[in-house]
């Protein structure tokens, strides 16, 4: 018997008595420990404030176990059983290892007691928590960037609309400066969390990698909201996180042995494919930074060639040719 199962019966005995429950019956019905019930216990009064207390006893009842609200488990989790199936208990699990894994702070602190209360509560999945986690592994990439400290001030901040004062680390000139941005929206973007936000000092939209972040504080006064439309232009319109400038159309030609792995990949939502006679593949993409996209085809080596524009063909020619004379 899985732990959630047992928790679910120790609740269903509970209440279905009107005078406390003496441990052997529990240890009995369920065909337990006393060390285990023990555990049992703690999990429901710490984990899910369960309102179990014990009473010592005295002429008119016995001592036991009692649960003070005998509507507790739907009156307060408000979760019927018939509201979940054991699918959705794993796919909350699965969000659950997910949050682990992409969010520090915020969403793990949050997410993680309200699944094991939903998985314990419902007892939807014979398997224990534990066990189905441990089925799932989800692997960082050799590219993901450290934890920053001050995820949760940043994200509390954006979701609560107050304005930060943060410590910027600008790569390209080398130099940190201090600014007051409206905080619009954080983007987790190839294992990567990036803030969408206004700068009150360049008064526009700007994107702020958090790992370049050096401090942030907010303060309690009403960020200024950008419209989404302006956000949306900012991100996820054309190829990459990157924007900026005139939108144009990459044409890149797969040789027919990458074509096979290419053509199962989605690199934007309005890509155009077309498959050749001898097996190759063209694929049309719109971009309007081409900082992202030349990483992109550059990591394809000789099975990929750039056909248009042709500003875009020669960067990517003059980046091999560099880098093939690093090999005289």
């Amino acid at each position: 018997m899985s732990q959630s199962t047992r928790l679910r019966d120790i609740i269903a005995i509970l209440e279905a008595r009107n005078q406390p429950v003496p441990l052997e019956v529990f240890l009995n019905e369920l065909e337990i420990s006393r060390a285990a019930f023990k555990r049992d216990i703690a999990v429901l009064r710490d984990q899910m404030q369960a309102p179990i207390v014990w009473k010592r006893g005295d002429g008119k009842s016995q001592r036991g176990y009692f649960l003070e609200d005998k509507g507790w488990s739907s009156g307060k989790l408000g979760l019927p059983n018939a509201w979940f199936t054991s699918a959705e208990i794993y796919a909350l699990l699965m969000i659950d290892e997910l949050a682990n894994h992409i969010g520090p702070g915020l969403l793990t602190e949050h997410l993680t007691p309200l699944i094991t209360r939903i998985t314990i509560a419902l007892s939807a999945a014979d398997d224990s928590p534990k066990d189905i986690r441990s089925k799932v592994k989800i692997l960082a990439s050799a590219n993901k960037r450290i934890n920053t400290p001050f995820f949760e001030t940043i994200a509390q901040a954006t979701i609560k609309q107050y304005k930060l004062i943060i410590t910027y680390f600008t790569r390209s000139k080398s130099e940190s400066s201090e600014r007051l941005v409206s905080p619009q929206r954080l983007i987790h973007y190839k294992e990567n969390w990036y803030l969408i936000a206004w700068c009150h000092k360049a008064e526009g939209l700007r994107m702020f990698a958090l790992d370049a972040i050096e401090n942030a504080n907010s303060i309690t006064n009403p960020a200024i909201s950008a419209s989404l439309e302006l956000i949306d232009s900012l991100i996820g319109r054309d190829f990459g996180i990157y924007s900026g400038g005139e939108r144009q159309w990459a044409k890149l030609k797969f040789n027919a042995v990458q074509a096979r792995w290419v053509q199962a990949e989605i690199w934007h939502p309005e890509q155009k494919n077309k498959i050749n006679e001898d097996g190759s593949l063209i694929i049309e993409i719109p971009f309007s930074n081409s900082k992202e996209l030349m990483l992109d085809i550059l990591r394809f080596g000789s099975d990929v060639m750039v056909l248009e524009p042709p500003s875009l063909r020669q960067a990517i020619k003059e980046r091999l040719v560099k880098a093939a004379s690093q090999y005289d």
